[in-house]
């Protein structure tokens, strides 16, 4: 049986959910905009069944985006439209994992990817995550395959270092493994140079990499990627037009004119500006109100940290009395395979101001 989230009856005051995008910030006037363009000038063609690929003009536009912001190295015809990072990460799994197989993976980690794996029959083996995100020295020496968030590692926030992510590369040509990187929100970094994605310094076609533009847009659009080894384009191609023939043509060909026409590199320069004034808010006022009880990780990247508790407590305890107070604060008993797991708390700001941070923070400081 998969385990699926339950979604909370009442959404708190101040909530700090994450995995979300700041839709306050979306321009939708834009969006209106072109997508009726598009709808007005589409041929009768356009609104016939697609590609499973995806359209041509997005992955043009992902190819040149990601080389300038993630330094990906990848082709078009490397790329595959996807209706979000979940789908991409079940139509990895369908094509490389057959039942029995061993598979690493961070602990903690997305659940989602867990529940996809077991699943699928997967033999799951858990690598403990420090400071530096996954040490590929304590991968198991049975697994051909491994799922990684280098770029800011969910949930704990950990940005693996350049020596591990070239010793992970070396992993994986020495054992004949693949790697998934999952750069769910590589958009996101605020301390010096962002480290170039894993893709990008893979020269032997052993990452798979997905991305999504759920954080960055908005949700429900339901559009992600999958930048594939050449090798393993058909199989994937061929999954996705098994599990449901292709994404919507629409949604993407307004996606494309987006990109194209510079208004998704402006939206990500505001949604920067605003990120970065929460998480110094998030911060200032964690030091302020919690002080040396807890121990932050993740600020350095992303649109959420992770509060460690220093004390002995009972984590859903925590989260059940800061949602009386109205502040929506999130547990991570879910994200792990290893029992027992220590109590921390997911903070996620893309979706409140500064004012709301500071007065959801001091609340939450009542509560600790």
């Amino acid at each position: 049986m998969v385990n699926t989230p339950i979604p909370r009856s009442t959404i708190p005051r101040y909530n700090f959910i994450y995995g979300r995008s700041d839709l306050d910030t979306f321009p939708f006037a834009v969006w209106r905009r072109l997508l009726l363009r598009q709808a007005r000038k589409g041929s009768t063609k356009q609104f016939d069944y697609g590609s499973a690929l995806g359209n041509a003009e997005l992955r043009e536009a992902i190819c040149a985006h990601l080389r300038r912001s993630r330094a990906v190295v990848c082709e078009p015809d490397e790329v595959i439209i996807v209706n979000g990072s979940q789908q991409a990460l079940d139509l990895v799994i369908r094509v490389l994992v057959d039942p029995g197989d061993t598979v690493a993976l961070e602990d903690p980690h997305y659940d989602g990817v867990r529940e996809a794996l077991r699943a699928a029959g997967a033999r799951l083996r858990a690598v403990p995550i420090d400071r530096e995100g996954l040490d590929p020295a304590r991968l198991p020496d049975d697994a051909r395959l491994v799922f990684v968030t280098p770029s800011h590692q969910f949930p704990t926030g950990a940005i693996m270092p350049l020596e591990r992510r070239l010793a992970l590369l070396n992993w994986a040509r020495r054992k004949n493994a693949m790697i998934v990187e999952d750069d769910y929100d590589g958009e996101f970094h605020y301390d010096g140079r962002p480290l170039e994605s894993l893709q990008g310094l893979d020269r032997e076609g052993r990452v798979v990499y997905i991305g999504t533009f759920s954080r960055t847009v908005f949700p429900s659009m339901r559009i992600g990627y999958v930048i594939a080894p050449k090798s393993l384009v058909p199989a994937l191609t061929a999954a996705k037009w098994l599990c449901d023939l292709h994404s919507a043509s629409l949604e993407q060909q307004t996606l494309a004119d987006f990109i194209a026409e510079g208004m998704y590199e402006r939206h990500l320069r505001r949604l920067r500006r605003k990120n970065t004034a929460r998480r110094a808010a998030l911060l200032e006022s964690i030091a302020k109100y919690l002080g040396d009880r807890v121990e932050v990780t993740g600020d350095g990247a992303g649109a959420q940290v992770v509060l460690w508790p220093r004390t002995k407590l009972v984590e859903q305890t925590v989260v059940e009395a800061a949602a009386k107070k109205g502040v929506g604060i999130y547990g991570m008993a879910h994200c792990w395979l290893r029992r027992p797991a220590p109590p921390g708390f997911i903070l996620g700001y893309a979706r409140l101001g500064e004012l709301e941070i500071r007065e959801g923070i001091r609340l939450l400081g009542q509560v600790l």
